[in-house]
């Protein structure tokens, strides 16, 4: 389930983001949290079964787009389908008031996303 980052998840949620490739400075990770906390076009949100294993952020851009910005899934809970479930979840949050896409960073695995979400839609 995508539950919005609060305060008291910070930790778990620095962790989760320090797995992408930009992120791995401990003083960039510091920026990013403060700027989800801080600004009100940026959301971030995190995936919890039992646990945590997912962290998702999203920038609203002009109030037309939804940019997904962070997608990072703890690495032993890697290639189960929760990224996918993240990103099916954005876009059912955000599609009807912004048009959701991906930055450079997370656009390969964004598409990727997106054409296994319209495969399993047209065996439907």
């Amino acid at each position: 389930m995508l539950i919005r980052y609060k305060k008291n998840m910070e930790k778990i949620a620095m962790g989760l983001l320090s797995f992408m490739p930009e992120e791995k400075d401990v003083k960039k990770l510091q920026q990013t949290i403060k700027e989800y906390e801080t600004n009100p076009d940026w959301h971030l949100f995190l995936w919890k079964e039992e646990d945590v294993l997912g962290a998702i952020g999203i920038r609203v851009e002009d109030d037309i787009n939804a940019v997904v910005q962070h997608i990072s899934v703890n690495p032993s809970h890697r290639n189960m389908g929760i990224g996918q479930k993240m990103v099916s979840e954005i876009d059912r949050l955000y599609a009807d008031k912004y048009a959701v896409c991906a930055d450079e960073v997370t656009q390969q695995f964004y598409s990727r996303c997106q054409e296994i979400e319209e495969k399993s839609e047209s065996m439907e």
